[in-house]
């Protein structure tokens, strides 16, 4: 490393490859040498050649290997969009079903390496990390805490599809541990919450003063069919989660908490959808109450959905279907929302053609911004709408750190360390189109 006061050599490409852009405005702004050495030697054209022509060749050189934890729906969605991907030279794919991993890996053209692995077994797990330059979590939310764990001590970056507010909390308390080795732990990564809190970011910036900032997600069938008009597009007991626990949002700038399955709102958007409705869910604000607390005075999330599913829903959970508290039926101990669960996961339609609904408004300076996007599913991949919003933004944060692109280090959230000008570039170069009005 070059000492403090050292002198650059002039004609030494390779030592001035080796000097970092504060060192030259150390050296030749603050000492005053730049303009001799600039008509001495034409230094600064070649000092910014020699830095160029070394940024291509270490780009070239840098290629990365990413981890994906989970073989479902959301981590072949990831490994699809990561082989895609010129500077990523392996993708390895891990399930604790070694025929998942398998099934996942032969079904993408690239490097894909199957394994199988316990994400309970801490050792393994970091093992597992070690050799990757980012890792993603598709597997579920209870598991994360102890997944970003293993990531510190792998020095491995790691991101995951969130959607539990406690278990984020416990990870971004690792925030001094992930600063000290150098990496991101960067949680609620895939739709809602996820890609909207940088539509958030992006948006929030093009205002000096901000009121409102309104977010509506809905994941749909294409072709809805009774009796809740709804597909499963996510696990089951994610949906169950959202529809019960209450909403975290800003109202008159406090953090306040509300039911859900409340406030039920009437929204439209272009044929064949027409008139829809949302209503309060839990978890897709995730930290954006605390990012915007002082700034914004009020903030909340929506779930769409075609109309008439909150209240079916809602019937279900008054009457005591999504309680976890065992009850005793013909001597039988069963847990109501064991057999719910297990009831949708038999009796709702998956993996129909679908689409994913996203409207993010904002208020501020005696003007309304309002951000839209309309995704359906991929004939021509075979990918859902779910599966492209949500695991193509966790892939995107997954590369973004390991490229070493993101704005701090920490275990922090998206909003707070992802460049949302970027962002939305990687959005447009997968089809994933944002219109602002």
């Amino acid at each position: 490393m070059r000492q403090p006061h050292e002198r650059v050599m002039l004609d030494d490409d390779e030592a001035l490859a080796g000097v970092r852009v504060d060192d030259f405005l150390d050296d030749y702004f603050c000492r005053r040498r730049f303009l001799d050495d600039w008509r001495r030697s034409n230094f600064f054209h070649r000092f910014i050649g020699v830095h160029l022509r070394h940024l291509r060749i270490n780009y070239h050189a840098s290629r990365m290997r990413i981890l994906v934890l989970g073989a479902g729906r959301m981590g072949y969605g990831a490994v699809h969009d990561l082989v895609n991907q010129q500077d990523v030279e392996e993708v390895t794919v891990a399930d604790v079903a070694a025929e998942r991993a398998h099934h996942v890996a032969s079904s993408v053209e690239g490097n894909v390496t199957p394994r199988a692995i316990d994400v309970s077994n801490h050792e393994d797990v970091v093992a597992l990390m070690r050799g990757h330059d980012s890792a993603i979590s598709c597997v579920n939310y209870w598991l994360n805490e102890r997944l970003a764990r293993a990531a510190i001590e792998a020095g491995t970056n790691f991101c995951d599809l969130g959607g539990n507010n406690d278990v984020v909390d416990a990870e971004l308390a690792l925030d001094t541990e992930a600063k000290s080795r150098g990496i991101n732990i960067i949680p609620d990564c895939g739709l809602a919450p996820g890609m909207v809190a940088v539509l958030v970011a992006h948006g929030a910036a093009k205002f000096e003063t901000l009121n409102e900032i309104h977010i509506r997600v809905g994941g749909l069938p294409l072709d809805p069919k009774p009796p809740l008009d709804y597909q499963l597009v996510f696990s089951v007991e994610g949906l169950i989660n959202e529809y019960i626990e209450r909403a975290r949002v800003l109202r008159d700038g406090k953090i306040t908490f509300v039911d859900s399955m409340t406030e039920v709102e009437e929204l439209e958007f272009p044929e064949p959808f027409g008139k829809m409705e949302a209503f309060q869910t839990s978890g897709g604000t995730s930290t954006l109450p605390e990012t915007f607390l002082g700034r914004v005075r009020d903030l909340d999330y929506k779930t769409i959905r075609y109309p008439g599913h909150c209240a079916k829903f809602k019937t279900m959970i008054d009457l005591g279907l999504c309680s976890s508290e065992k009850i005793t039926v013909d001597s039988v101990a069963v847990s109501p929302r064991r057999v719910l669960g297990d009831l949708l996961v038999r009796n709702l339609p998956a993996d129909e053609p679908d689409a994913v609904l996203v409207r993010v408004e904002f208020a501020g300076e005696g003007r309304r911004l309002r951000y839209d996007i309309i995704d359906r599913y991929d004939e021509s991949t075979g990918l859902s709408a779910m599966m492209r919003t949500t695991a193509f933004p966790a892939s995107i944060v997954a590369l973004m750190m390991a490229r070493g692109q993101t704005m701090q280090k920490g275990a922090l959230p998206q909003e707070r360390c992802i460049p949302p000008e970027l962002f939305m570039t990687e959005l447009a170069k997968r089809k994933i189109v944002v219109k602002i009005t």
